[in-house]
């Protein structure tokens, strides 16, 4: 259990400030919902991609994920989506009022790019390649490319988009490089597959 006193402005836990005012908007928030035990539960969608989206909702008793971090602060209590706390380092919560009552703002500098070690999810770590060294890349081309599954074998499959999709080099060049970066950056990846190859009909994915 984390708490705050008094004197301090913000909380910070779990790598996330949640600032006072924050608390306190939030807190009035849930009173009206006159449900008791109510609390916010922050998450987010397509963590670790460009498409990443940052989420506060209310969460009713038992509407909270088995494995969600609990957060009992000064004022409200928070549930953090485990999948998402890599991603909501360094985010901050806060409320700014004015004449037009205020804003509610998150700021997640780490929802689309994680900060990743030699000891984060391979996921993770593939996500980080693809869109911190491979897509930058290819945007110039309208290319993109974007990590659909890691196999129990250790094997990214792999989605080619945009400018990629269809193109005659892709089994020669692209997919070639991509998979010499990966596998430099990341040694424990046993390789690379594209999803839109019809020849490997082991995977249900494969359509």
């Amino acid at each position: 259990m984390t708490t705050t006193s008094e004197k301090e402005t913000s909380v910070d836990t779990q790598g996330i400030d949640i600032t006072d005012s924050a608390q306190e908007y939030l807190a009035e928030l849930l009173e009206k919902q006159n449900v008791e035990g109510i609390a916010v539960r922050i998450f987010i969608t397509q963590p670790g991609t460009p498409y990443a989206e940052t989420c506060l909702a209310y969460c009713r008793p038992g509407e909270e994920e088995p494995t969600d971090v609990t957060l009992e602060l000064e004022k409200i209590n928070v549930f953090l989506d485990k999948n998402s706390l890599a991603f909501l380092e360094e985010a901050v919560v806060d409320f700014n009022a004015d004449r037009m009552g205020g804003q509610l703002t998150i700021k997640a500098p780490n929802a689309k790019m994680p900060k990743v070690n030699a000891n984060s999810p391979l996921e993770d770590r593939i996500n980080y390649v693809l869109y911190s060294e491979i897509n930058p890349g290819l945007a110039a081309h309208g290319g993109e490319i974007k990590l659909v599954e890691l196999t129990e074998e250790q094997y990214a499959i792999l989605a080619f988009g945009g400018g990629c999709q269809g193109c005659a080099a892709v089994d020669l060049t692209l997919k070639d490089g991509v998979e010499k970066t990966l596998m430099e950056r990341i040694p424990e990846l046993a390789g690379i597959r594209d999803v839109t190859d019809h020849s490997d009909t082991t995977n249900a994915y494969y359509r």
